[in-house]
C-alpha cells in the first residue's frame, strides 16, 4: 500500500515549524505506525534528508512516549490505542495521513515530533510517591486492602503518563493524569499519611505548569490509551476539598 504523509518538521523549539509531505510506497498492513515511521525514516536517510525525530521506546504500548496526533486525534483515535500499536491495517491504500506533535504550552516541541514532558515529571515529585518509611516489602496480605479499592487503585496506576489526555483537552489541561497518580495512592493504606499534602502539592504543581483547569468535556478520557475514567477527576476534586478543610 502506498501512504502520503504530511509530517510537522520543526529543527528546534525556537524555530518555526512547518509540515512537509513525504510518500511511503511500499507500507504494509501489518507494520505498526512507528515501523511506517521508520521506514520513512530510512528512505530520507538515503536521499540525504535529516530524518523526523520523534519519541519511542517499549513499542508495546507501556512506557507511553510514542504519542503523536494522527489526523488530528491522539495516538491516532482508536480506543485505548497507542502509537505504537496503531496498525496500518486501519488505514485504506492511497490515504494521507497528517502526523504532528502534542499541541500544550507546557509541552514545548523540542524537534519535530519530540515534545518535552517534564511537566508531568515535576508534577509527580510534587507529591506523586510515598516517603514515609515502610521498612522491608510486607507479606502481600499483611495490610488487608479491599478489593474494589484494589482493583481501582490498580486501574489508575497503568497510567503511562503519555499526555494524550492533555493534547486531547480543548483546555490542555494535566487533570486526568493528576488525578490518577492521586487517585492510586489515596486508595491504599500506604498513601494515607501524606493524603492531603500530596493532593495541595501536586494539584498546584500542575497550575503552576501552565496547564489548564478541566471543564469535564471527556475528550481526556477517550483518547486515554489505557481508558482511565474522569471518575478520578472526581476523586481528585474531593480529596483537595478535604484537605483544605
Amino acid at each position: 500500500m502506498q501512504l502520503s504523509l504530511q509530517v510537522w518538521r520543526q529543527a528546534r523549539a525556537e524555530a518555526s515549524g512547518r509540515f512537509e509531505t513525504y510518500t511511503v510506497p511500499n507500507a504494509h498492513p501489518d507494520m505498526s505506525f512507528l515501523e511506517l515511521l521508520d521506514v520513512l525514516n530510512e528512505q530520507l536517510i538515503h536521499s540525504g534528508t535529516e530524518p523526523i525525530e520523534f519519541d519511542h521506546d517499549c513499542r508495546e504500548g507501556i512506557c507511553g512516549s510514542c504519542g503523536v496526533m494522527i489526523n488530528g486525534k491522539a495516538h491516532g483515535g482508536l480506543p485505548k490505542t497507542a502509537t505504537c500499536q496503531l496498525y496500518l491495517r486501519h488505514f485504506k491504500d492511497g490515504d494521507e495521513i497528517t502526523v504532528e506533535p502534542w499541541r500544550a504550552r507546557a509541552f514545548p516541541v523540542i524537534k519535530d515530533l519530540v515534545v518535552d514532558r517534564a511537566a508531568f515529571d515535576r508534577i509527580i515529585m510534587a507529591g506523586g510517591y510515598v516517603s514515609v518509611k515502610t521498612g522491608s516489602a510486607p507479606e502481600a496480605n499483611a495490610i488487608p486492602v479491599p478489593k474494589p479499592n484494589a482493583d481501582l487503585a490498580f486501574d489508575y496506576a497503568a497510567c503511562i503518563g503519555c499526555g494524550a489526555c492533555v493534547a486531547a483537552c480543548p483546555n490542555a489541561s494535566a487533570s486526568l493524569f493528576t488525578a490518577a497518580k492521586l487517585s492510586h495512592l489515596s486508595l491504599l493504606p500506604q498513601g494515607h499519611p501524606e493524603r492531603k499534602s500530596r493532593v495541595i502539592a501536586m494539584t498546584e504543581q500542575m497550575a503552576n505548569e501552565g496547564f489548564g483547569d478541566c471543564s469535564n468535556h471527556g475528550e481526556c478520557q477517550a483518547a486515554c490509551p489505557k481508558g482511565i475514567s474522569i471518575d478520578a477527576i472526581a476523586r481528585m476534586r474531593r480529596e483537595y476539598i478535604q484537605a483544605q478543610f
